[in-house]
């Protein structure tokens, strides 16, 4: 009955989850296919990375909206890794036994590390990438495709940077690559139009698709225009194989015999903590994008990374992470289940073994066009403005991790981002001891969750766990009337359960902390402050800690 269950709820959505995977693999193909590139590695091996991250991770993990694959982020170790070994064999023993310690960080339940990266500091993650894919497209927009797909770092493998690439790119334009762009721009923007919105056949045909289809047709018509023709680097590339034999032969498997080698281990640790990191963190930024605010298990994560990993390396592939650009693409095109993520496997298994010519007619800069869009949404304007109104204490850490990932790469900018967050802690806040005993709660009576005076950022983690751990059909009841001072991401984390309970029949109450509170937070510390009335106060930068009564 269960497994039935289980059936119909990944399928549930597949009005919505199917169009979404297609755009996901759309978005994935090039970037599998670039990180290999910049990683040195076969290009196939990110084709085997893709598959693996969206059929064996989307199936074990409990993330609903997030989607793994080969990640930028590990191309400079990976680089590093094979060159240093000389051997690709070799390279997939590593891969492995990542995996295996991925398996066993997740069992260990060191998924809870996520949770300590501050709401600002995520939030300019996600900002940051957004504007690097906006600059990192635009080349490919202009017909100059020289640069790696999946190089996102500001040192480039080419030898240029972010801002030295636009420069050259302009002695490289290519007429017909920035005719695609345009008219890609123009339809995506049309449908995202509210008078598009209300067509029936937008809600079923998405931009995104019709822009591939627009850029291949345009490619045909190109080819016989010498000024506007398009040529091998400006679209798709994928390896073409005549039959199953030549495309089974693509797979390769690890070389065992140097497993008393210890840097192959050195290695292997290097790459499973840094592609854990990047997992936890994309974890956090995809759920704050979800608009069922659902919370993904990140223990359960770890082990399906682990999973993964343990796969692609065994069969060829590249190291997986949950990576958010095609996260956030899955979003942005209406996924709703796990279901895109693994249906965006599929094809790309499928379309890689029967029909890679058709895919290497989609020029890249239709893609550009798309993960334009992708990237503006996660940066919006708007978001820099309520990011400066809701104080220093989350402008800071914002701005500084936005920066930080644009003029360094992913990882150096969000620990630059979360040391000014710690460092803004210190200065002003102390913790408190953090006590709940679960025996305490009476089955017969509401679950009471009493706030103290002072509820500090420090408290996320613990916080967070607990509410998901609340089960279903609860009455909970959320009581801030000893409460003066709430940190923002508690407010959130708060929020994001209220949201969420009625889809796990749980009854919320809150006394003395109103709804338009949680929603119009002020207070120039990152802190909302009640005074005795419960009205927005002067704001203070204190600690404080969750106490739990029945």
């Amino acid at each position: 009955m269960m497994q039935d269950k289980s059936k119909a709820g990944f399928l549930s959505n597949l009005k919505y989850d199917l169009p979404a995977s297609i755009v996901v693999f759309l978005v994935a193909l090039p970037l599998c296919l670039g990180i290999a590139l910049a990683s040195g590695a076969p290009l196939f091996s990110g084709i085997i990375a893709g598959i693996v991250g969206g059929i064996v991770v989307s199936i074990i993990s409990g993330s609903n909206l997030g989607v793994s694959g080969p990640a930028a982020g590990l191309a400079v170790i990976v680089l590093a890794s094979i060159q240093e070994l000389g051997n690709f064999e070799h390279f997939l023993f590593v891969v492995v036994v990542a995996g295996v310690i991925q398996l066993i960080l997740g069992l260990l339940k060191a998924g809870v590390i996520g949770y300590y990266f501050p709401s600002a500091v995520i939030k300019g993650m996600l900002t940051g990438i957004g504007v690097i894919i906006i600059l990192k497209q635009i080349p490919h927009a202009f017909g100059y495709d020289k640069d790696p797909e999946g190089d996102f770092a500001f040192n480039q493998v080419d030898g240029h940077n972010t801002f030295s690439e636009l420069g050259y790119m302009l002695d490289f334009i290519s007429p017909g690559a920035v005719v695609i762009a345009a008219i890609s721009m123009i339809v995506l923007i049309l449908w995202e139009q509210n008078f598009m919105k209300r067509l029936s056949f937008t809600r079923i045909v998405q931009g995104p698709l019709v822009v591939v289809v627009l850029g291949i047709a345009l490619n045909l018509i190109f080819a016989g225009v010498p000024q506007l023709s398009l040529i091998g680097e400006q679209v798709v590339n994928l390896p073409v194989t005549d039959s199953i034999g030549e495309f089974a032969a693509q797979f390769r498997f690890p070389d065992f015999s140097q497993w008393q080698n210890t840097n192959l281990y050195v290695m292997a640790i290097t790459i499973a903590v840094v592609a854990s990191l990047e997992t936890l963190l994309c974890v956090e930024a995809t759920d704050k994008l979800d608009e069922k605010k659902r919370v993904t298990p990140t223990n359960r994560e770890l082990i399906a990374q682990g999973a993964g990993n343990f796969i692609s390396g065994f069969i060829g592939g590249l190291p997986i992470t949950q990576v958010i650009v095609r996260s956030s693409a899955n979003i942005q095109s209406g996924g709703k289940t796990r279901a895109s993520a693994f249906i965006h496997g599929i094809l790309l298994l499928v379309c890689a073994m029967s029909i890679p010519r058709v895919l290497n007619l989609i020029p890249l800069a239709s893609l550009a066009a798309i993960l334009t869009v992708v990237g503006y949404k996660l940066a919006k304007p708007a978001l820099f403005k309520d990011m400066y109104q809701k104080g220093r204490a989350q402008f800071i850490p914002f701005v500084v991790t936005v920066l930080g990932i644009v003029f360094t790469d992913l990882l150096i900018g969000i620990g630059l981002g979360l040391l000014v967050a710690i460092f803004h802690i210190l200065w002003n806040n102390y913790k408190t001891p953090y006590h709940f005993d679960e025996d305490t709660i009476a089955k017969d009576k509401p679950i009471q969750i009493k706030l103290s005076e002072d509820v500090s950022f420090l408290n996320k983690a613990s916080i967070m766990n607990t509410l998901r751990n609340i089960p279903k059909g609860a009455h909970v009841v959320i009581d801030a009337s000893k409460t003066r001072s709430i940190h923002l991401d508690v407010l959130e984390i708060i929020d994001d359960f209220r949201i969420n309970a009625h889809e796990r029949d749980i009854e919320v109450e809150m006394e003395n902390l109103t709804v338009e509170q949680v929603h119009h937070p002020t207070g120039e510390s990152g802190r909302l402050i009640l005074d005795q009335n419960y009205k927005v106060g002067r704001p203070s930068l204190v600690s404080g800690v969750l106490r739990f009564k029945p």
